[in-house]
């Protein structure tokens, strides 16, 4: 005898599993996009996922003639494992009123973000949607605001990464912005507080939606995006590549990875990558490589700001963030943007327990009159602020120059830096060698009968005499100058040294950084 009640549930199951129906996914697969339960499936684990919450259904149902449009309300809310480690996630379903969020909608993610919070793992939030549901007006409004307490509470918790797989736009994009990584499908990716018809009709602009919020802009202009990828394997599997190197919260660590490259390794390269006349130019993602295990990079934010580089590599099998000023863009000055990029990869660092490796080469700030307007000594402050603040293991090496302001707010000794290594070409001062001659030397070089001649001596004089490292070693300010080949070896047994290390700030409610 059949028993109706368990054929009753497997077909509503059945219905679930069809989302918005057969048309719906069709479309979403005519602009080439994958449906919600698609993308799932390939973040997770094989058969990992488990949802949760997909009965609900909207709570305008009785007044919806099309009832199989409206499963799981147009969200779809789980847990699973990414590489046998427990993770949370939502993914909009825009084949379900097109992903549009109302209450129920918002009552379901509020509930994962709680569960996330409460297991301490972290949790993947899949964005596809048409923004607010107008009909359920303020009740869908007020479901926002929950989300976005929910976010804001579990922040420096556990990790919180957003994916941008097509429209993210309104009140979405905030608690996007509070999470801690955002990742965009180059092709479908487009977020907005407001789009092209309201910038037109307030401002009499015309823009397309992908020139104002597409992936070009938020990975280069606004450094809304950390990461882009193109296709929706590739972003989702990008998702993957970063969860490797965040721990699951706080109170934890980042897993540690086995290599086969000898941590003994040295870089000949390095020795010569720094010219002996100063002169040339060098990329600083060749000292990263010949650093990292394997040359393994994962850059964030790597087309914003491009004069500071932030990334993720692995000493020995351990996540380091890295933070190293380039000098083939602006000569590696730092302007407003590069501090803020830094200072919030810095912080994130610090909240999920990820070392800091700080690699300097930097004369100062970019002079400006609009940097000055626009506050740079406000933003510059955020950097300073949080290397001070931070209380992860932080090892820094000087490159090249760690002039004036540069010195501490690339994390100097006296900003909270645990060692400090420095090349032999390294330059430590108040300023470059050239501008710090001609004012200590100014009457030799006003009376000398060659003054270019004598400028020039002068020059190298305060140079070999001043602004060198092992002045700065003598004082204690520089804790070894080494060889650059050696550069791998010394910072993995400083990151083994620092491994225990435990450091506390003063008990507050929290600290007034400079925003």
């Amino acid at each position: 005898m059949a028993n109706t009640r368990l054929e009753d549930l497997r077909n509503r199951k059945a219905k679930i599993m069809l989302g918005g129906g057969a048309e719906s996914v069709a479309s979403q697969h005519d602009k080439g996009k994958k449906t919600a339960r698609e993308r799932l499936t390939l973040l997770f684990d094989p058969d990992s996922f488990v949802e949760l919450g997909g009965f609900v259904s909207s709570r305008y149902e009785e007044q919806d003639a099309s009832s199989e449009s409206l499963a799981g309300d147009g969200v779809i809310t789980g847990y699973g494992t990414i590489d046998g480690r427990l993770v949370y996630a939502y993914a909009q379903d825009h084949t379900v009123l097109e992903g549009a969020l109302g209450e129920r909608h918002a009552n379901k993610i509020v509930k994962i973000q709680q569960l996330a919070l409460k297991a301490g793992a972290p949790i993947v939030t899949i964005h596809d949607s048409g923004g607010i549901r107008l009909r359920e007006g303020i009740d869908a409004l007020a479901g926002y605001g929950k989300i976005f307490h929910q976010d804001t509470i579990a922040s420096g918790v556990i990790p919180q990464i957003s994916v941008i797989m097509g429209t993210c736009a309104g009140s979405a994009v905030f608690g996007t912005a509070i999470s801690d990584f955002i990742i965009l499908e180059d092709a479908s990716a487009q977020m907005f507080v407001t789009g092209p018809q309201v910038v037109q009709s307030v401002t009499g602009t015309e823009i397309t939606a992908d020139a104002l919020g597409g992936a070009k802009t938020h990975s280069a202009i606004s450094g809304v995006a950390h990461i882009v990828k193109s296709g929706e394997v590739e972003t989702l599997a990008a998702v993957k590549e970063l969860l490797s190197y965040l721990p699951s919260n706080n109170l934890e660590f980042p897993p540690r990875e086995d290599s086969a490259d000898d941590i003994n390794r040295l870089s000949a390269e390095l020795n010569g990558i720094i010219s002996e006349e100063d002169t040339e130019s060098y990329e600083v993602y060749d000292v990263i490589k010949q650093i990292a295990d394997d040359g393994k990079v994962l850059d964030i934010l790597p087309d914003f700001a491009q004069n500071i580089v932030t990334c993720f590599v692995r000493i020995d099998g351990n996540a380091v963030g890295v933070v190293a000023n380039r000098v083939k863009e602006k000569s590696g000055m730092i302007d407003i943007d590069a501090a803020n990029k830094a200072a919030r990869f810095v912080r994130r660092c610090d909240a999920f327990n990820i070392p800091l490796l700080t690699l300097v080469d930097a004369v100062g700030f970019l002079p400006s009159v609009e940097q000055e307007k626009h506050g740079v000594i406000l933003h510059g402050a955020k950097l300073l602020y949080a290397f001070c603040e931070a209380t992860v293991p932080k090892v820094t090496v000087v490159l090249r120059k760690a002039l004036g302001s540069a010195y501490n707010i690339m994390c100097s000794h006296e900003a909270g830096a645990d060692i400090v290594l420095a090349w032999p070409t390294a330059e430590i001062g108040v300023m470059d060698a050239a501008s710090a001659a001609a004012i200590v030397f100014a009457n030799e070089i006003k009376n000398a009968t060659d003054p270019i001649a004598e400028r020039a001596a002068k020059t190298l004089q305060y140079k070999t005499e001043i602004n060198n490292p092992y002045r700065a070693a003598e004082a204690g300010y520089v804790d070894d100058v080494i060889e650059p080949s050696q550069t791998r070896q010394r910072l993995s047994s400083a990151f083994d040294m620092l491994a225990s290390k435990r450091e506390s700030l003063p008990a507050k409610k929290h600290g007034n950084i400079p925003l």
